[in-house]
């Protein structure tokens, strides 16, 4: 997420050092949930190129249509690797609700303080949507390699220790850690074995 739109996030007002901070280290034995904690605080962070965008293009923050269809596309990908389609759905409606949190914060923010109000955003379709369709990819690919710690007893733990880290790893301002935590809010049940 380098380049153009580590430039655009900057004229934004949004620090890039958000975007591009270190990321934790691979998940240990301890830490369990710190790689899907880790691409939910991404998901977060690339929310405020997708507000400086709507915010450039005077695009609603809220879209329910689109946001239907990617439920569904996560439906049918968790599906056929073997993830019950509710439980994706459920997880990722809280990543679109992280990143709508992130978006109303910001724009209230620049409404506020018109001299911190973007000048220039990304594209959505070119720049921002790629990235947070790897983004999906991968929170895939963890909800499938965290099935059985994601329904252990201890997994509100390990979750709590990964946001902390993860939080602390990518120096997350108040605003992305509220949205962080809304978005692994339900990455915990029991019924997901």
């Amino acid at each position: 997420m380098h380049g153009r739109l580590s430039s655009l996030l900057l004229a934004a007002g949004a620090s890039v050092a958000l975007v591009c901070a270190p990321q934790p280290a691979s998940a240990q034995p301890s830490q369990p949930l710190l790689p899907l904690t880790d691409l939910a605080a991404e998901r977060a962070l690339i929310a405020n190129a997708v507000a400086a965008a709507k915010w450039g293009t005077g695009g609603p923050i809220e879209d329910p249509a689109r946001e239907r269809r990617i439920l569904a596309t996560v439906a049918e990908r968790a599906a056929d690797i073997g993830i019950d389609p509710a439980t994706a759905t459920r997880i990722f409606r809280d990543q679109l609700t992280a990143g709508k949190l992130v978006q109303r914060a910001l724009h209230a923010y620049w409404t506020a303080h018109p001299e911190r109000q973007p000048t220039a955003w990304p594209d959505l379709a070119t720049e921002v949507r790629p990235a947070l369709d790897r983004i999906t990819g991968e929170l895939l690919a963890q909800l499938e390699a965290t099935g059985t710690a994601r329904a252990d007893r201890t997994c509100p733990h390990h979750l709590f220790r990964a946001v902390r880290t993860v939080g602390e790893a990518r120096s997350l301002d108040p605003l992305h850690r509220t949205a962080l935590e809304r978005a692994v809010r339900s990455v915990c049940h029991p019924d997901d074995t």
